[in-house]
């Protein structure tokens, strides 16, 4: 696979990353999860050059990281720049709507410095490469947050630092306390925010961006062309982007990605992919799958490369109808 860095002062990881988020977590709460084909995804990216994996610790919660642990035990922790999160906890384990855990922002430094260590003891490692900030808790000032991060470089448990979600004032104030290696938002043709603002800052301090949720959700792979596509837990059908008036409209957005893929012979999702790398010189999406056949597909996508024109269409395409949540 062809490899970039994480920002110009980060490791080196291939051009696609991993999400294992859905591999225990998320979308649809009451499917069946197998671990062993997890694992099994997990082992195969790294082969194909997909090194850059990313968790959490309240995914699950927990399960995640001890997933992730499980699969990068012995020779193959060595392989993978690992990623994980703090700043969140379960406040209700049980679920809201659609069975989907409710969640608290937490950034009290000492919240901080006792997630890292329960980290690393799930995840069966002495160090993780890239410690992200889930999100800014608003009640916490973000330098207290980021500096008790810091310490945990100092102390040899943390390679790099992370931001997820946050706006430019806020990169701008946890860089005066310790360096940002990347800032991972969402992004996609589906959700273009960071386009404005966040997206040329971090190509002007040399910044990472790690887009989660690149295929939109899914909805740009063309599986959902209907409300009624999504399974009855899945916490999609309370997302006004996933209402059957807004996919109506939405589809005009699929059916020009859809256009694209056709004319360069590649799929929906990996000409998603391709736009989303092609944004700047240090962007890795992380595009999520517990599946083997859409591993592959969406590997493939850091070797296509999107014409002048290709590039054009796609930027055209309309902004997506709802809000993101």
């Amino acid at each position: 696979m062809r490899t970039t860095t994480l920002g110009t002062h980060g490791p080196e990881v291939g051009v696609i990353g991993l999400g294992c988020m859905g591999m225990t977590f998320a979308y649809d709460m009451t499917a069946t999860r197998d671990d062993a084909t997890s694992i099994s995804v997990i082992h195969q990216a790294l082969d194909l050059g997909a090194i850059l994996v990313d968790t959490a610790d309240v995914y699950g919660p927990f399960t995640n990281e001890r997933l992730v642990g499980r699969a990068l035990a012995g020779a193959r922790r060595a392989q993978a720049v690992l990623a994980t999160k703090v700043g969140y906890l379960v406040a209700d384990p049980t679920g809201g709507p659609q069975n989907s855990p409710v969640l608290a922002k937490n950034g009290r430094p000492e919240y901080v410095r006792a997630g890292i260590d329960a980290s690393l003891e799930r995840l069966g490692v002495d160090y993780v490469d890239l410690y992200q900030l889930h999100r800014v808790d608003p009640e916490v000032p973000i330098e207290e947050t980021w500096g008790a991060m810091a310490e945990a470089v100092e102390a040899g448990k943390v390679r790099y630092l992370g931001l997820s979600e946050v706006t430019v004032e806020q990169i701008q104030r946890a860089q005066t306390v310790h360096p940002v290696t990347t800032v991972q938002s969402e992004f996609s043709l589906w959700t273009r925010d960071i386009l404005a603002a966040v997206l040329p800052y971090c190509i002007e301090q040399g910044i990472g961006v790690l887009p989660f949720s690149p295929l939109g959700r899914g909805f740009l792979t063309g599986r959902f062309s209907s409300y009624d596509d999504l399974p009855e837990s899945d916490w999609r059908r309370r997302n006004p982007r996933f209402q059957d008036e807004a996919l109506r409209q939405n589809s005009a957005i699929a059916d020009r990605v859809r256009e694209v893929a056709d004319r360069v012979g590649a799929t929906p999702a990996q000409v998603a992919l391709a736009w989303t790398v092609a944004q700047g010189p240090h962007v890795v999406p992380i595009p999520g799958t517990k599946t083997p056949k859409y591993l592959v597909e969406n590997v493939a996508a850091a070797d296509l490369q999107l014409s002048a024109k290709d590039l054009a269409d796609l930027d055209a395409v309309p902004l997506a109808v709802g809000t993101r949540y």
